[in-house]
């Protein structure tokens, strides 16, 4: 099938979704560096870190290459109006109850997305889904431990999580919006579609949560949290780019 510059552009915000999601979630849970709750988990929580923004960086230049700018100018010099990321990955890391909630929402999303794009028609983006979903499947990994670890701890822990997560849910939901070019990405080839993700995504968390002894609010009375993937963003997002750009607006030669 040959791409219409719909299809191209629609293409592109999916790839800006994704990548600001994992910037801006990468840069998030490194504030847990030296905060850990153990050493073992510090380093855990670092290290996801650190792969989600090296994950960013491969769809930044895979933009590249459809005609964006470079990786770091992309990833540093746009304000917050100018990123595509969905509210839930730019709250502040708050208590580790929330953190992790979020760690297991985004990264079962992330999963599922990769392992979706593993069918795509775009030969780069099927070659990263390739290389990053071991990767992020040992992430999930990590989050379902913690969350059945602490559902089978103190009273305190179990209850903490619950309401993390009633409160978490509606942002969950909000990296589901739904993109403007939605038909073109679907009928080319490119990605089933955020809708067919959702449903996917329900599915398995809410087994997940449901075997730990969790419960998930009822979705027909939960409004998303929406308007990132448009340029609406939380009051945290440009503190977040500014503190990020600090260097990168010292020394632009500077790596990243």
């Amino acid at each position: 099938m040959e791409f219409t510059d719909k299809h191209v552009m629609g293409l592109k915000d999916l790839l800006y979704r994704m990548a600001d999601d994992l910037l801006i979630l990468g840069h998030r849970n490194s504030e847990w560096t030296g905060l850990g709750p153990i050493l073992e988990e510090d380093i855990a929580f670092s290290s996801m870190a650190q792969d989600k923004i090296g994950q960013s960086l491969a769809l930044y230049e895979i933009l590249h290459e459809l005609g964006e700018s470079e990786p770091d100018t992309v990833a540093f010099t746009r304000n917050a109006a100018q990123f595509h990321s969905c509210h839930l990955v730019e709250l502040p890391i708050g208590e580790y109850d929330f953190s992790l909630v979020r760690h297991f929402f985004f990264d079962h999303q992330s999963a599922l997305r990769m392992d979706m794009l593993v069918e795509t028609v775009v030969e780069p983006l099927q070659m990263v889904a390739r290389k990053f979903r071991g990767e992020i499947k040992y992430h999930t990994m990590h989050a379902d431990l913690w969350l059945k670890q602490l559902a089978n701890g103190t009273e305190e822990a179990k209850i903490r999580m619950q309401q993390s997560i009633n409160e978490t849910f509606p942002y969950a939901l909000g990296m589901f919006e739904n993109s403007l070019y939605e038909t073109e990405l679907i009928e080319s080839g490119i990605f089933p579609g955020e809708a067919h993700l959702k449903d996917t995504w329900l599915q398995v968390v809410t087994e997940k949560l449901n075997a730990y002894g969790y419960s998930l609010p009822d979705i027909d009375q939960v409004i998303p949290v929406n308007g990132g993937r448009n340029g609406l963003h939380t009051e945290y997002l440009q503190p977040l780019l500014d503190e990020m750009t600090e260097v990168f607006s010292i020394d632009p030669s500077a790596d990243w």
